[in-house]
């Protein structure tokens, strides 16, 4: 399993959220950086970058950020956060993320990310699919769909985009533990399915039940700025997994 930690971004600064709401932000760094760089020095591999101006605005705010982690760290970043045109993806790609997050896109103009998804490859390219309550919100969570979460998810595996990064918004920031009923009821039906929790992550023993359910991979947010799990806990935990 994929450990996955997240800096999320808010006026250039790293900061989270609780349950999506913009006015409970923490800020935890003026420079994004020395978090990235914290997470390089602890051999994590991975990060999850999101733009949050971007994903309530019109487009990309914050690509200044991801332009400084991709070129002071060896880090393997994933963007997400005001993605609404090809040239968006490709700005994003063009300042160094490995891959990006389609959240809000995916479900505003589906025909456009299926022509993505043909164009720059679906292992470039992962569906952010962040749910309340079964269904799809977007536009930075302020925006609710009809949309349920499985057939959300199964349009786009029938174009080939598998890498799935489902967010339980009810838990997201709340350190209660993430939403494992739902990620094995959706695993459970789609063998193809790479997925990757987020939200409620709180305790080594959550990332120990997310492995044990199948998951592709899982994303660490507050925990590590809370101290709920520490840099050096999550690196040993990694380093279980390679050695398994």
């Amino acid at each position: 399993m994929q450990l996955i930690p997240a800096i999320d971004i808010i006026e250039g600064s790293a900061v989270r959220l609780s349950q999506g709401l913009y006015d409970s932000k923490k800020v935890y760094a003026s420079d994004p950086l020395e978090i990235a760089k914290q997470f390089e020095a602890a051999n994590i591999k991975r990060l999850h970058l999101v733009d949050l101006d971007g994903a309530k605005g019109k487009g990309i705010v914050n690509l200044h950020i991801l332009e400084r982690l991709a070129a002071h760290t060896s880090l393997i970043i994933d963007f997400g956060g005001g993605i609404k045109r090809t040239e968006d993806l490709q700005a994003a790609f063009d300042a160094g993320a490995s891959m990006v997050t389609c959240g809000s896109i995916a479900v505003k103009d589906p025909l456009l990310v299926r022509s993505w998804i043909e164009g720059f490859g679906s292992s470039r390219l992962i569906l952010g699919a962040d749910a309340r309550d079964g269904l799809i919100q977007s536009s930075g969570w302020l925006e609710s769909s009809t949309l349920e979460v499985g057939p959300f998810i199964d349009a786009y595996l029938d174009y080939g985009l598998d890498t799935v990064i489902c967010t339980d918004i009810s838990k997201d920031g709340m350190l209660q533990g993430p939403s494992l009923e739902l990620y094995k009821k959706l695993l459970g039906s789609r063998p193809s399915l790479k997925l990757i929790a987020s939200g409620g992550v709180a305790s080594l023993g959550d990332l120990k039940a997310l492995k044990g359910a199948g998951l592709y991979g899982a994303i660490i947010g507050k925990a590590l700025y809370e101290g709920r799990i520490s840099l050096e806990e999550l690196a040993g935990f990694g380093e279980e997994e390679d050695a398994g």
